[in-house]
């Protein structure tokens, strides 16, 4: 084994421990049968973590293969949230899944390859690597989404999820092949070599918007948010909380990695697009989530809305930009499992239950979980002092400082807009007359829900050392 050989694969040493980890799983699955499904789903999220301590521990920062593969601070960062969001969920899922009989050990082992894809996206240096992790990721996404067979709307979710992703995949391998026509490479330092010494022509623009177009399909960024509000729904809502949680924050690292490395020196360009995508999301996911009745519908809306709001740093193009994202991403995971815990705890004698109207109440039924929410509502509405509000203070910070203040007027508007519906769940659940409790909570949810309360609440106690790691991660491209 050569030295470089061996640097790489110690590099890339949590994908492999992850991806032999599924493969192991698989084949203990197949052999032991039902008996395993529990058994399987322990033994993912020990891998989960095992692979992220490793990282944190002995992993070293580099570049590997030849170049095409990366570890720097950022994404050590984002593959520390990225996996937290699936080893949670895998927790969350365990007392759904028994219950809605759908715990086949094929779906931890599904998580653990779509974990090892998006760990490839936040890593990629070159095109074909960033395509490579994306599609190891979609392709396990659409089985997942669809997993629960015996459920139409959650084959139906798949089904929708797997047509509009494939369609988002074509674009994005246009623009691949439109930046590679004009710049003769796929590396990114070597596109944003090639892009420096040289003016842009106009097809490599359209090469960088078809880019855009197939990674903010899968950080569901407006206008290709349209799969999100149907999946969100019909998927088992164990798949959907990981769906709102993961792949995000790897779609979101790979965003920020290909602007701020591979099209840095055009950066006026994608800055307009970045620009656009975010205020339409603000927008939309703000104003489309008033009318909503199913509460998983409306935490699709919701993460659109908060996609554009994280967007806000990104197209500020700063070190601050970024650190902003980097925090807004950490604290929309903390959010969006803990609301998400809540929600898999709606369950009453004949089952889950997804209206917000059975929310009715709630703060005479279990005073405990209504407070909870109604925190991290407050949080997710951006009201001080709690977590949600910094995670919005440091993105238009960041884009006031560039001088983007319309970006951050419209982002403020678009806040107060949204912070209706939040509202609105705190009133049904305090003001209205109870329909009845809901069963005890399981004690993985209670733990989530609780730990993610005390985060949100008690955030501006260590937001210093989070604004230190972030800053670190941020300093990767500057």
């Amino acid at each position: 084994m050569t030295p470089e050989l061996y640097s790489s694969l110690s590099l890339a040493l949590p994908e492999l421990i992850i991806a032999g980890g599924a493969l192991v799983l698989l084949m203990i699955g197949v052999y032991s049968g039902e008996r395993a499904n529990s058994t399987v789903t322990g033994l993912a999220v020990a891998i989960l973590i095992g692979a992220g301590a490793w990282m944190l521990l002995f992993g070293g920062t580099g570049k590997a293969f030849g170049n095409v593969f990366v570890s720097d601070p950022f994404a050590v960062f984002m593959k520390v949230l990225m996996l937290i969001g699936s080893a949670v969920t895998l927790v969350m899922s365990v007392g759904f899944a028994k219950a809605e009989k759908f715990d086949k050990f094929e779906y931890p082992v599904l998580i653990l390859l779509s974990t090892v894809g998006m760990m490839l996206m936040i890593s990629a240096n070159d095109m074909i690597t960033l395509y490579l992790g994306l599609e190891l990721q979609s392709l396990a996404l659409y089985v997942v989404a669809a997993i629960n067979r015996d459920s139409v709307r959650s084959t139906e979710a798949g089904l929708k999820y797997f047509v509009l992703g494939a369609l988002s995949s074509g674009m994005l391998l246009y623009g691949i092949s439109l930046v590679y026509g004009y710049t003769g490479h796929t590396g990114f330092d070597a596109i944003a070599a090639t892009l420096s010494g040289a003016d842009r022509q106009l097809g490599l623009v359209f090469g960088l918007v078809f880019v855009l177009a197939g990674v903010a399909f899968k950080i569901s960024a407006v206008p290709f948010h349209m799969w999100t509000p149907d999946v969100y729904e019909g998927a088992p809502t164990p798949v959907t909380a990981f769906f709102a949680s993961a792949p995000k924050m790897a779609a979101m690292a790979l965003m920020v990695r290909i602007t701020m490395t591979a099209f840095e020196p055009i950066a006026a360009d994608w800055q307009q697009i970045v620009v656009f995508i975010s205020i339409a999301s603000m927008v939309l996911g703000s104003f489309a989530a008033i009318g909503q009745k199913n509460i998983k519908r409306l935490m699709a809306y919701s993460s659109i809305g908060h996609v554009g709001f994280a967007l806000v740093g990104l197209a500020a193009n700063t070190e601050t930009g970024v650190r902003g994202v980097a925090i807004y991403m950490l604290i929309y995971l903390v959010m969006t499992l803990g609301t998400f815990a809540f929600i898999l705890a709606m369950r009453r004698k004949d089952g889950n239950v997804e209206q917000i109207s059975d929310l009715a109440g709630l703060s005479t039924t279990n005073p405990m979980m209504a407070t909870i929410l109604t925190i991290l509502m407050f949080s997710l509405a951006g009201i001080p002092p709690l977590a949600g509000f910094w995670a919005k203070w440091y993105v238009f910070l960041a884009a006031i400082n560039a001088n983007l203040y319309a970006l951050a007027i419209i982002g403020v508007l678009a806040s107060v807009v949204g912070a209706y519906y939040y509202l609105r769940i705190i009133k049904i659940m305090w003001f209205d007359e109870p329909v009845g409790g809901f069963l005890p909570m399981a004690g993985e949810l209670r733990l989530v829900l609780g730990a993610s309360g005390a985060f949100v609440l008690f955030y501006v106690f260590f937001g210093g050392p989070v604004g230190r790691v972030a800053e670190a991660a941020a300093k990767t491209f500057f």
